[in-house]
């Protein structure tokens, strides 16, 4: 379900919004197609790429209190190939970024996913202060959005009525012993304990700096990827970093955003008066060259994992 579901989603977005769309907007998505810069499309992979490798040298600052620091080239292949792995099940690829270091770098399954995890949580976190960034720049316009397109009168009852299932929620969570409820307050206990191993770690200056780079690169190669095209180069900072997180909930929450993310990416920059054919295309050029970055370093990185590594432990065994 949590495959097919995403997958099904995508498929009736894509099928749905070509559907609607009429014949002058389908010949405005193939100009955009034509027109774009694709040299500056292969520079915004190009830096998506640099968080990819900043990334793997990240990982070793959660990995060496536990006394292991694998190999730079290892931690980069691991990553690439749990890409590859989330495009076709979702959250895969932590389960064989953990399992490439066990067999490759003998770090334990428990602990290299533990590690990951914690990772994880961390980038949610960040994600989280990106969407609060975000909401707080374009307030204005969304709320006036939601006035023009719900009325006031629903807003408040909507909000009454959020207010409500928040509080019960809450007690909830605190007096239920239910399945779901051990489920949401181990993910809640996990945030605590993800920010708790950053601020105990040896090196947390450098932890913390590296995942802000991290996501500095995310937001410029989507940046880099607006001045493709004519039309979306002069794009505002707030509609960017707002655009910028809605695709970035579609890639963590779904099959990498097949079919998703062009049709987030359109909704959004369309509150902002961007038009759906425009918005629709530079959804799929940012989608598809990250997709095709993505696959083409995780297949590498499976045929090479085992190559580098035999390579390497047979020069070992001769120094020895």
């Amino acid at each position: 379900m949590q495959i097919a579901i995403p997958l099904g989603l995508g498929i009736f977005l894509i099928y749905y919004i070509y559907g609607k769309f009429s014949p002058d907007q389908l010949q405005q998505v193939r100009h955009y197609f034509s027109s774009a810069n694709y040299w500056i499309v292969g520079l915004s992979v190009l830096l998506s790429l640099l968080s990819h490798i900043l990334r793997a040298s990240r990982w070793n600052l959660m990995l060496e209190p536990l006394g292991y620091r694998p190999k730079l080239l290892n931690n980069f292949m691991a990553v690439s190939v749990a890409y590859l792995m989330n495009i076709f099940i979702p959250k895969s690829g932590e389960v064989s970024r953990a399992i490439i270091l066990a067999r490759y770098e003998k770090v334990p399954f428990d602990k290299g996913f533990g590690s990951i995890i914690s990772e994880r949580v961390i980038d949610l976190i960040l994600l989280l202060l990106f969407t609060l960034t975000a909401l707080l720049l374009q307030f204005d316009i969304l709320y006036d959005y939601l006035l023009e397109v719900v009325p006031i009168k629903t807003l408040v009852i909507a909000a009454t009525v959020l207010l409500a299932l928040g509080i019960i929620g809450l007690l909830f969570l605190k007096m239920s012993k239910s399945g779901l409820a051990n489920k949401i307050n181990g993910l809640v206990y996990g945030l605590k304990e993800g920010m708790l191993s950053v601020i105990h770690m040896k090196r947390k200056g450098a932890f913390i700096f590296q995942s802000l780079v991290i996501w500095a690169l995310y937001l410029l190669s989507f940046y880099t990827a607006t001045l493709a095209l004519e039309e979306t180069s002069s794009i505002g900072f707030g509609t960017l970093i707002i655009t910028f997180v809605v695709g970035s909930f579609t890639f963590a929450f779904t099959n990498s955003g097949f079919g998703t993310y062009p049709a987030a990416i359109m909704g959004i920059l369309l509150v902002f008066g961007i038009p759906e054919s425009l918005g629709f295309a530079f959804g799929w050029i940012v989608w598809t060259s990250n997709i095709v970055s993505l696959v083409f370093f995780g297949v590498l990185s499976l045929i090479y994992l085992p190559i580098y590594n035999r390579d390497h432990t047979s020069a070992e065994e001769k120094e020895a």
